[in-house]
């Protein structure tokens, strides 16, 4: 149910004076479709185990646990930066060892790393502000831009179990809430059995700075609905929705 404010057609035909505001502006962005091809997946010791005894595997699902980003100004080239992003993903495998019965399903960690170059114009301000902690700032990174990663769902493609491979170095140091996360710190030392994972993901990249922008100003909307606390017992708000034809005849693909 949606309700009426004051900022309708006629309201916003009369603009009062521009107003000053303080936003992100976004000076570069990209868009980007990584095939993150043979990934190693580390677990911890309990999951390694049964890593080592299974005959086979099964790509359950991915899902990203966090982006470590980094900002570096490129070198003789003003204004333009170079974004490290270090993706942190948990992949979930079911497990194969006994023959006729159900898999087990585990948990590990994968790590994939890649680089963009963008635009974040020049600044050499120090913010302080009066909801921040911190008495001093940061002098290193108060003139660098604000960068944001925004993540789909990975797409799981390809698991592989190798037997008898050697072990591989993660190419960043785990940190220490992810090891917490699993119960544990990761191996990484010769195993019997590796798994390694293909995940597609896709990713925007935006550059921002604060900036102070002038725009134009409408009436405040003010709410012109009572607020009322519902008496509707969970049948009669059940009766008020409505029935889900698109769950049960999907629109056919055009």
């Amino acid at each position: 149910m949606t309700d009426k404010s004051r900022s309708d057609n006629s309201s916003r035909s009369c603009i009062s004076d521009p107003v000053c505001i303080n936003a992100c502006r976004i000076y570069d962005s990209c868009a980007d479709k990584d095939c993150a091809e043979n990934l190693p997946v580390f677990f911890t010791q309990p999951v390694q185990m049964k890593i080592d005894s299974a005959t086979g595997i099964r790509f359950a699902g991915a899902d990203i646990i966090t982006v470590y980003i980094n900002n570096e100004p490129v070198p003789f080239h003003k204004g333009f930066y170079t974004v490290e992003m270090t993706f942190f993903l948990e992949i979930s495998i079911d497990v194969f060892s006994v023959p006729n019965m159900r898999p087990e399903n585990v948990s590990g960690l994968s790590i994939f790393s890649k680089k963009a170059v963008l635009y974040g114009g020049e600044g050499s301000v120090k913010v302080f502000s009066s909801d921040n902690d911190q008495c001093i700032p940061d002098d290193i990174h108060q003139s660098l831009p604000k960068t944001t990663v925004q993540t789909a769902p990975p797409v799981p493609l390809d698991a592989k179990l190798n037997k008898g491979q050697q072990g591989v170095l993660p190419c960043c140091q785990i940190p220490d809430t992810i090891c917490k996360r699993y119960g544990g710190s990761f191996m990484t030392g010769d195993r019997a059995n590796t798994v390694s994972v293909t995940v597609g993901l896709f990713t925007i990249v935006q550059m921002e700075r604060y900036s102070q922008m002038l725009i134009p100003s409408f009436d405040c909307t003010i709410p012109e609905r009572e607020c009322s606390p519902s008496s509707d017992t969970p049948c009669e708000m059940f009766e008020k929705l409505d029935f889900p034809l698109e769950a049960f005849f999907p629109q056919e693909i055009t």
